[in-house]
């Protein structure tokens, strides 16, 4: 089969196109027809290396944790899924990936993948929909009716935060760029701030919020600064920067680090198919284009979700 994947650390570079075995599926693992994977900006700290303390790879790696496909062939063992079962899933970050025509997946992260969108697009919805989820419901435990400032809206996990959000009877302010305003206001925040014009303590002086969600990767001094938007007793979630450990006020800091979760993603699925989340795909491009890809998102200079095929 065809597969991207790289023999080292390093940069774009190291991603090449090459025929590789398929895999076969192991105890607890079903294999699966990828239809189609997406991109997200771990990908690029997994293969340049900044990862390397806590996530250690086999090289060749094939890289992409994020998949949508079909069951093509199941292992031994209780594995709840049968040949022909479409799904999604979130794959561990250290076994090979779905940049790939078939990936070996452990069956116990795949959820059914939703009715109501393609297949492919599907891939965009499980890292991303999962670290949204988690970052309001686990980290901030968000309630109806509290105020929530989402800093960095425009992106994947930003899009989904704000959806769910609102959904959850919160009162939503969203950071964004001017080309991602209409979307995001679209997807329902109530305030959009533009923070390329203004710096975000100075648009929103005098304002805080029970939960600010931090999803913009900056310094620590920046990060602290949000403390000051932060309602007395209210929290501070980051996926990215950490904020500081002794916020004082009773402000807590929680930092996200995103895990599978079936149940979950399940549960995202769900709310797909039942019209009250949308997933957001900006562009769709052949998994050859994947190296282009990562140059882009370095760049600053993807529209948005992209989802590649093989």
């Amino acid at each position: 089969m065809k597969a991207v994947r790289y023999h080292s650390y390093g940069g774009s570079d190291v991603l090449v196109s090459e025929e590789v075995d398929r895999p076969a599926a192991g105890a607890g693992q079903v294999v699966l027809r990828v239809a189609g994977t997406s991109f997200n900006m771990l990908d690029v700290a997994i293969r340049a290396g900044i990862l390397r303390q806590t996530l250690s790879l086999t090289f060749p790696h094939i890289p992409n944790c994020d998949v949508a496909g079909v069951v093509t062939e199941v292992g031994d063992g209780p594995i709840g899924w049968a040949v022909g079962d479409a799904v999604v899933g979130f794959l561990p970050a250290a076994a090979d990936g779905a940049a790939a025509e078939y990936v070996a997946a452990p069956a116990d992260v795949l959820a059914v993948a939703p009715r109501t969108v393609g297949l492919a697009d599907a891939a965009a919805l499980p890292l991303v929909g999962l670290t949204a989820w988690q970052a309001l419901f686990e980290h901030a435990d968000l309630k109806s009716g509290q105020r929530i400032l989402i800093n960095g809206a425009g992106g994947g996990v930003g899009g989904y935060a704000t959806q769910l959000a609102k959904r959850a009877g919160a009162d939503v302010t969203a950071t964004v760029s001017p080309r991602s305003r209409d979307r995001v206001r679209f997807r329902g925040a109530d305030r959009i701030v533009d923070y390329t014009s203004t710096p975000l303590p100075e648009a929103l002086a005098g304002q805080r919020f029970d939960v600010v969600l931090h999803l913009v990767r900056d310094s620590p001094e920046q990060a602290a600064r949000l403390v000051d938007l932060v309602a007395d007793g209210g929290v501070l979630v980051s996926t990215t920067t950490p904020g500081p450990d002794d916020a004082g006020r009773g402000v807590r800091t929680r930092h996200v680090l995103v895990r599978n979760d079936a149940a979950q993603l399940a549960e995202l699925v769900a709310r797909v198919d039942a019209g009250d989340l949308t997933i957001d795909v900006a562009e769709r491009r052949p998994l050859a284009d994947l190296a282009a890809v990562h140059d882009r998102a370095v760049a600053g200079e993807l529209p948005g979700k992209t989802i590649l095929f093989p």
